[in-house]
This record gives C-alpha cells, sequence and structure tokens, in this order.
C-alpha cells in the first residue's frame, strides 16, 4: 500500500481550535503533518498564540476571535494574501460554553444570552467561517467540525451544549447543500464519546461521567483522542469524497452497550 494512502500529501489544512497538547485541534494537526500535509493554525487570541508557541513553533498560526465578525474578515483577507492557492480542508475544532460563576444550573434555567453566546462560538461561528473563506476552499474541499457521540443523553453537567451542538450537526446537510450550487465542498462532524481534554476538565462531574463512559464501551477502554482525530484526518482525505452531511460516530460501542450486565448489576446493587 502507498505511503500516501489518504491522498493528503502536499494538501494545506486550515485547522482552528489548538489551545494544548490535549486538544482535538492538536491531534489531528500531528496526524495530518504525519500524512504530508500543510497545516495552517487558527487561534483565538494573541494571548493564546503566546501560550501555544512552543507546541506551534514553526508553524504559521493566525488568530481569530470568531465571537467578532471583523476578525473572521480580516481573517480571511490575510489568509487569501498568504495562500492565494487557497485551502483543500478546514478544521472547525470550536467549543465554548457559557456556564457563569453560579455553577451548573437545571436546564429551565438557562438563560437567553448564555445560550446565544455558546450557539455564537460553537455554531454559528462554522457557518461564519466556512462563508467567509468559501473562495478558498478548493471545489473539493472538506470542512469537518467536531461534535459529540450523543446529543439526545440529558446530562446535567453538559447544560445546554447539547442542543447547540444539534444545532451544529444539523448546519452540516445546510452548508453541504448551499456550497453544493457552486463546489463540491464536504461538510462532515466527527462525534467522539467522553474524551479526556482540558476542556473536559472543567465540566462538574466530568470526570465520573467518563469513567462510566468507559465501562459502557464495549472493548472498557475509553475513545482516545487520538482516534477522534484519526477519523477527521480520513473524513479530510479525497479517501472519503463520497461522505458529506454525516456524523461520524466514534464511541467505541457505547452507544449500544448501556444495557450490559455489569452496569446493570452494579445498579440493582447500589439500589437501597
Amino acid at each position: 500500500m502507498s505511503d500516501d494512502y489518504l491522498k493528503l500529501s502536499a494538501r494545506r489544512v486550515l485547522v482552528f481550535g489548538v489551545a494544548n497538547r490535549k486538544s482535538v485541534a492538536w491531534h489531528v494537526a500531528q496526524q495530518l503533518e504525519e500524512a504530508g500535509a500543510e497545516v495552517v493554525h487558527v487561534v483565538r487570541s494573541a494571548a493564546r498564540k503566546e501560550s501555544t508557541a512552543k507546541l506551534l513553533a514553526d508553524r504559521a498560526v493566525f488568530v481569530c476571535d470568531v465571537e467578532q465578525q471583523a476578525e473572521i474578515d480580516s481573517l480571511a483577507g490575510e489568509l487569501k494574501a498568504a495562500y492565494p492557492g487557497g485551502f483543500h480542508g478546514l478544521v472547525h475544532s470550536i467549543a465554548f460554553a457559557d456556564y457563569d460563576e453560579a455553577g451548573m444550573r437545571p436546564f429551565h434555567e438557562t438563560t437567553r444570552a448564555q445560550l446565544l453566546r455558546t450557539f455564537d462560538i460553537s455554531c454559528y461561528s462554522l457557518i461564519a467561517v466556512s462563508n467567509a473563506l468559501k473562495d478558498q476552499l478548493a471545489r473539493d474541499a472538506s470542512v469537518v467540525t467536531i461534535s459529540i457521540s450523543t446529543t439526545r443523553m440529558a446530562s446535567e453537567n453538559y447544560g445546554f451544549m447539547a442542543p447547540v451542538k444539534a444545532a451544529l450537526d444539523s448546519s452540516l446537510a445546510f452548508l453541504a447543500k448551499s456550497f453544493s450550487n457552486f463546489s463540491e465542498v464536504r461538510f462532515n462532524a466527527v462525534a467522539p464519546g467522553l474524551l479526556k481534554t482540558s476542556a473536559s476538565a472543567g465540566i462538574p462531574g466530568y470526570v465520573d461521567s467518563y469513567l462510566f463512559a468507559e465501562r459502557a464501551t464495549l472493548r472498557g477502554r475509553a475513545v482516545q483522542t487520538a482516534e477522534a482525530a484519526a477519523a477527521a484526518v480520513f473524513l479530510l482525505s479525497p479517501r472519503s469524497s463520497g461522505i458529506t452531511a454525516q456524523r461520524l460516530v466514534v464511541d467505541a460501542g457505547m452507544e449500544v452497550n448501556y444495557f450490559d450486565q455489569r452496569l446493570v448489576q452494579a445498579a440493582i446493587d447500589g439500589l437501597p
């Protein structure tokens, strides 16, 4: 088999969202580079660029706060000047939940401001960035966002983030349809089970949920960030050319294993 089986050699991919070594975006970028792709990074602030300077050494790094349309427009101009050949792929690994200092509230107490800001950053940013860069994406480019394995599991400690991710998933079909009027750009999502990232560590009760999810997988081992990244790299490659407007779930079988006898017995044993 060719070393370039994924056909990513010499292709240029724009990656949004590296924060540190645990970031999904970082794992995706590493695997893209291993496959021979050129990676261009976009981080959210000058402070983030500074904090990742060592990690992203010798790599092209641009700054864009996706809450600010002016910065998105400015980024588009900077990228067009620096890379007139455009991009073959785009990774949207951006998520932010506007939890307040009061801590996690019942879902029905979610404020309008919280939900709209979370939607703006975690969902609308994909639409805004795709629109701003549409003329810089190759005709057959691949756009991949990072979602979650299920938006129907009402995890209390995940709060209002799941409905926003559901909107993100839905937007894939509409983006793919819109872009089909002038291109063959594909839009897909990688939807991993619970991952051990710095962002997730800040969610109250996440560790317990992570440990439960690990037991619920068919293999008894948690999904690794590198596994989610590998799925993203496949979707970014020409080898996935027939896939668009889809979610690729990476949960090690957790979705089919909630009634595993070990889990059921443990719950029964814990009854009063």
